[in-house]
């Protein structure tokens, strides 16, 4: 499988085994190296738990995962240490506004989608710096 939106992402079911556990509301990322550290996701109770990128397998359908006990409690633990997706849309990136990017199945972005005078490009990621325009989800 090629590279996977971040934006079309979030609109994904969140399941375990076809039934749905909840729906992802946020990305978290390392701008540092660039990596997918995992989702913010409202559960089915409206509780709001994280999970971890590497407990789950992401596709064009669902954001899979093997067991319910990969959605962890402690959201606030990781939202410290990663910088939310929803906070850079529109944020400022080399003349232009990130509007979304694009991630492989091994969590890396690669590439980021900025528009620059009302035209759609695609940047490299790597060294690219983003300035956060809003809160977190």
């Amino acid at each position: 499988m090629g590279s996977l939106s971040a934006a079309d992402t979030l609109q994904l079911p969140v399941n375990l085994r076809g039934i749905q556990l909840g729906r992802p509301v946020d990305m978290l990322l390392d701008l540092e190296t660039w990596h997918v550290l995992g989702f913010v996701v409202r559960c089915g109770d409206e509780s709001r738990r994280f999970l971890p990128f590497a407990a789950c397998q992401t596709s064009a359908d669902e954001i899979a995962v093997a067991s319910a006990l990969m959605l962890l409690e402690d959201v606030a633990f990781y939202t410290e240490r990663g910088v939310s997706f929803r906070s850079l849309l529109d944020g400022e990136v080399q003349g232009g506004e990130l509007h979304d990017l694009l991630f492989d199945t091994a969590g890396v972005v690669t590439t980021l989608e900025i528009e620059i005078n009302d035209t759609m490009q695609r940047i490299p990621a790597a060294g690219a710096l983003v300035v956060p325009t809003r809160q977190a989800a």
